[in-house]
């Protein structure tokens, strides 16, 4: 596999669309280091040589493209400081609620969680 600032990305897929695999480079932006490198984007990752590999990464570098761990802690931060301004998209983290106004009267379970049933007693348990 070939590995690029620390990632291995799939040999059997093209380049194009194996870049998306390093966190913080999507498909377009992978279209742009291609396109800046003047590298065919049909080629398999597996075929790439090292100058090609080793252009790649300068490309990521010369754009200043924030990513992986960096990208990572960066946004760690940015909740951090939310949840410290107690603003309320910070209490909205803190919850685990949705942030961005999204309802929670139905929907919003694979943020809430499973369903926790309230007040419904068997008449075994009262008892």
């Amino acid at each position: 596999m070939a590995r690029i600032l620390g990632i291995d990305i799939p040999n059997e897929k093209k380049i194009e669309y194996s870049l998306p695999y390093v966190y913080g480079i999507g498909l377009p932006q992978s279209r742009k280091i291609l396109a800046t490198t003047g590298i065919d984007p049909n080629i398999r990752a597996g075929q790439l040589s090292d100058e090609q590999l080793t252009q790649i990464v300068q490309t990521i570098q010369a754009m200043k493209l924030v990513t992986e761990g960096d990208l990572r802690r960066e946004l760690q931060q940015h909740m951090k400081r939310l949840l410290g301004i107690n603003c309320y998209r910070g209490q909205r983290h803190r919850r685990n609620l949705p942030v961005r106004g999204q309802r929670t009267k139905t929907n919003a379970r694979s943020r809430k969680g499973p369903r926790k049933t309230v007040g419904a007693q068997s008449a075994a348990k009262k008892k």
